[in-house]
């Protein structure tokens, strides 16, 4: 009695120290979180001047990160909402919404009403009701200079076939957060975990909570047995017997004064519904068989046709105590519920190289150590390293790990050595590592959108789009594809004229109307003398100049500010900026 009395009081208090944590981190954040809703605000203004749905067909998204990519559950569709993007100086947020259409392979940009405020790091679950729904929790919004974030708690849906976007508000539900996991399961979206960070302060959840769709109501779930710790980032998906699966996540803790060890999970855990107890649920931790993943962070997962669990990528961080390299990946894993197995997926290669092989078979393939070299093309991977010069000379390296087609016969094994590597490898169209990648499964194919890597102090936002037959696991197909060599990357500075730039953070035409007509002419004349020096950005086909100005904002505060000289900042340069941009791109149309 008194070593299970000890347990218990052992137990609540460890729920009082997380209860005074999340108290401290909530007290301390507040007044970043009132200086973001501002911002936060203001664009919602800029939205809500949108009073009818309108749709637009464009070229493919600008790069971007952390967002949400969802298979339409009606239509050949799929659905991106939100994201961010980071060009060296400023983090960009969005809340646009943009559907690709599978037979057609267009892309079209929606504009609703009334849409969610920008974030990333949400999560989005598609489910059949009332003609296809669209539900949205939580993510984030970061300042311009990301050293401030705010953490989202509210609940969208988008009625998919009336086009509205609609705000349910439910008492009850999880805090504020981004990086939790949320499934649908029978009638209810089931959330698990996530963080939430302030400039000072953090915290990881392992909370689970259910939203249900018939009653609009929370609530929050206490299962039975010991839980996973506290992660965000990890996987967490519906198995075929009706349970759900946590695999691995990201946490980290202080271990002294602005250093912070990072922690990648790679543990797995069951959650199983007990029969007969409605809302009554039980955690078991599980061990796998098979070829695991290693461990990682800002993988990518969705689920197959034949109810297996994908995960893409991801990030192997190298953590030492006061920095942080990471190996990007872009291999492929799938777990079997039914047999609690991993296994590494392997591309068998495009079909003409198949019949090759299968046509230079040898009659007499040798025993023994022919055998060997079968099974050490089946186990040993290939790393391929690329390099890349971008225009100011910085050079990115790429490393992709490929793992090698398994052969089906020691025949096949002799050929592909003749062969040689480019003919009896994988095929080259392949998307390169990368993290926090989007992911989703229509008719048995599986599609892949942007994400990012780093090399060095550059990050690389993709901006791609790939798709993988998962029933003949042959090859992939690039349907967009980029050049990273050409993206946008601005180099750290310490000048301070942006630091009281709020309203100009993201790019906006609001304020446009309202320049005077000597800012107007200084503006254009010292285009034409910039023009001579440095080419500027495109505008690309029917580009809003909302838009361009988001993506190319930077360029012209640099021009403005050159332009200007060095007793002119704050408003007066951004002022210039945008003038100077709107000349150029009413120039371009």
């Amino acid at each position: 009695m008194g070593k299970k009395g000890k347990k218990e009081k052992k137990g609540r208090g460890a729920e009082k120290t997380a209860a005074k944590m999340e108290k401290k981190v909530s007290k301390r954040s507040r007044k970043e979180e009132e200086d973001l809703e501002a911002l936060i605000a203001h664009f919602q203004t800029l939205d809500a001047s949108k009073t009818q749905v309108v749709e637009t067909p464009c070229s493919p998204p600008s790069p971007r990160l952390n967002a949400s990519l969802s298979a339409h559950p009606e239509k050949d569709e799929l659905i991106l909402f939100g994201g961010e993007y980071f060009n060296g100086q400023k983090t960009f947020l969005y809340n646009e919404l943009y559907i690709y259409n599978i037979r057609k392979d267009t892309w079209t940009k929606v504009e609703i009403p009334n849409p969610p405020p920008r974030r990333c790091a949400h999560q989005a679950v598609v489910v059949p009701q009332g003609g296809g729904q669209l539900w949205i929790f939580g993510g984030e919004f970061a300042s311009p200079d990301g050293e401030q974030f705010y953490h989202y708690k509210d609940l969208w849906v988008l009625h998919l076939a009336t086009k509205t976007w609609e705000q349910v508000r439910s008492t009850g539900g999880p805090s504020g957060r981004s990086g939790h996991r949320m499934v649908a399961w029978k009638k209810q979206l089931i959330v698990f975990g996530g963080f939430h960070e302030s400039a000072r302060d953090y915290i990881y959840y392992n909370d689970l909570y259910a939203f249900n769709l018939d009653t609009f109501t929370w609530s929050k779930l206490s299962p039975a047995g010991s839980a996973p710790s506290p992660r965000s980032g990890c996987q967490m998906t519906i198995t075929m017997q009706g349970s759900i699966v946590i695999y691995g996540g990201y946490s980290k803790q202080r271990v002294k004064k602005d250093v912070d060890k990072g922690t990648q999970h790679s543990d797995m855990f069951l959650l199983r519904p007990e029969e007969g107890k409605e809302g009554r649920w039980t955690w078991t931790r599980i061990n796998p068989s098979g070829v695991k993943p290693t461990p990682r962070s800002g993988f990518s997962v969705a689920v197959t046709p034949n109810h297996q669990t994908l995960l893409f990528g991801g990030v192997r961080d190298e953590e030492e105590e006061e920095s942080l390299e990471g190996d990007f990946l872009n291999d492929l894993y799938f777990y079997d519920a039914a047999k609690n197995r991993w296994f590494a997926g392997q591309l068998k290669g495009p079909k003409s190289e198949q019949r090759k092989r299968r046509r230079g078979r040898r009659t007499e393939p040798e025993a023994a150590d022919k055998q060997e070299s079968v099974e050490a093309i089946a186990q040993e991977p290939v790393e391929i390293v690329k390099e890349m010069v971008t225009e100011d000379g910085t050079v990115i390296t790429i490393k992709q790990l490929l793992s090698a087609p398994r052969p089906t016969s020691e025949q096949e094994v002799e050929e592909e050595e003749e062969e040689g590597p480019e003919e009896a490898g994988q095929s080259a169209t392949e998307p390169c590592p990368r993290s926090n990648a989007m992911l989703a499964v229509k008719h048995g194919r599986l599609y892949l959108y942007g994400g990012m890597f780093e090399a060095g102090d550059r990050q690389v936002t993709l901006s791609d789009l790939y798709c993988l037959d998962l029933h003949k696991m042959e090859e992939w197909t690039a349907l967009v594809e980029m050049d990273a060599e050409a993206q946008e990357w601005l180099e750290e500075t310490d000048s301070e004229e942006d630091s009281d730039e709020v309203e100009g953070a993201e790019g906006g035409e609001d304020d446009e109307e309202e320049e005077d007509e000597d800012d107007e002419d200084s503006g254009q004349d010292s285009d034409q003398e910039a023009g001579e020096e440095q080419p500027h950005p495109q505008v690309t086909p029917n580009e809003s100049f909302t838009d361009y100005l988001t993506r190319t904002e930077q360029h012209w505060i640099q021009l403005a500010q050159d332009d200007a000289g060095p007793n002119v900042k704050g408003k007066a340069v951004l002022k210039l900026a945008h003038t100077k941009a709107k000349t150029f791109f009413n120039g371009s149309v």
